[in-house]
């Protein structure tokens, strides 16, 4: 067995920076299905000076290929005597990192913590082995501008999501399309309208588009599409068993709200989760995951897993991740799996 010594990575977000370590803790134990070998005595020590993340295992190119992907990884070492040997990091990276880096606007979430969640929501579904392979399908029914869209992208991954604010979905068009300008990447790009029953029901913005041009003269592209819709109301708009993983970010409370039944804006999630659930789960596939994030300011962790569990979910047990955010929001991360 070696010891390993982990470099975090240094986060724009301070607040998020100061609970790094204790969150990386929880998400390096929940890599642990796919590796070969077990992780041991995983801890936080300092060397030099320097704070790292250190655990005992006898890693593989493949065991380090996805610890590599760990949303805080910046260095590996392995300890020899009183010395780091650095090991070479393979993180999926399909694109350039300012497609992730790059938007800025008010509410974005952290996109280290977005691509926490997603791990940890990749690691608890049925496609957890699959997750270097690309190929699968990212559902973010509450997608706003794109970030968690735009990491599964990264990943190699569809990306499918939902939301309610037509002028997020019209920005993350413009975003997305001058992005791929930019980088001289072929795709397609269009926003168009869905009906129902004869009658219009949303607006589809669907985009295609490959990291280079031998990979899109092949077939080998990835699809972008987003609806312009109420993510209660998808009856007719997305067919069944589509998505490997479901990622959301719910309503804080605070600066973010939803649509409630009267057309009002609620600032509760889980009026939201409550309402969502049954619609969202036929789009997962059996053995998917859902991941959720919000505000425990506002909302009970119990009373989430209690929706879950009240929809044939299994709660994934994980360490805990419950961290402050600022002075209005203590934000948790819950995991469940779709078992049939």
């Amino acid at each position: 067995m070696s010891r390993y010594a982990l470099l975090l990575a240094p986060s724009a977000n301070r607040v998020y920076a100061d609970q790094a370590s204790r969150m990386s803790l929880a998400e390096l134990a929940a890599f642990g299905p796919v590796l070969s070998s077990s992780l041991d005595e995983i801890d936080v020590a300092v060397i030099g000076g320097v704070e790292y993340l250190t655990f005992t295992a006898d890693l593989t190119v493949t065991d380090v290929s996805y610890i590599s992907n760990l949303s805080s990884a910046y260095a590996l070492f392995e300890q020899v005597d009183d010395l780091l040997r650095p090991l070479t990091l393979t993180p999926l990276a399909r694109y350039d990192s300012d497609l992730i880096t790059i938007p800025k606007y008010a509410g974005k979430t952290n996109e280290q913590f977005t691509k926490l969640v997603l791990n940890l929501t990749l690691l608890a579904s049925a496609s957890a082995t699959r997750m270097l392979d690309g190929g699968l399908t990212v559902l973010d029914p509450l997608c706003g501008r794109g970030t968690t869209l735009n990491q599964a992208l990264m990943y190699g991954y569809d990306g499918l999501g939902v939301e309610i604010d037509g002028k997020d979905v019209e920005a993350y068009k413009l975003f997305l399309q001058t992005w791929l300008k930019r980088k001289r990447l072929k795709h397609s790009a269009e926003l168009v309208p869905m009906r129902r029953q004869g009658r219009r029901a949303a607006r589809r913005l669907e985009v295609t588009m490959a990291p280079s041009k031998d990979d899109h003269k092949s077939g080998a592209v990835q699809k972008v599409t987003v609806l312009n819709a109420d993510t209660t109301q998808l009856d007719g708009l997305i067919r069944s068993n589509v998505a490997d993983v479901l990622v959301a970010d719910l309503p804080y409370g605070v600066a973010h709200g939803s649509y409630d039944d009267g057309g009002g804006i609620s600032r509760r999630p889980l009026d939201l989760l409550e309402r969502a659930v049954p619609h969202w789960l036929p789009l997962l596939r059996p053995g998917g995951a859902i991941g959720l994030s919000w505000n425990t300011k506002v909302a009970k962790r119990e009373l989430a897993e209690d929706i879950l569990l009240a929809n044939g979910l299994e709660i994934v047990e994980h360490l805990p991740l419950e961290h402050r955010v600022d002075q209005g929001i203590d934000r948790d991360v819950l995991v469940a799996r779709k078992t049939g």
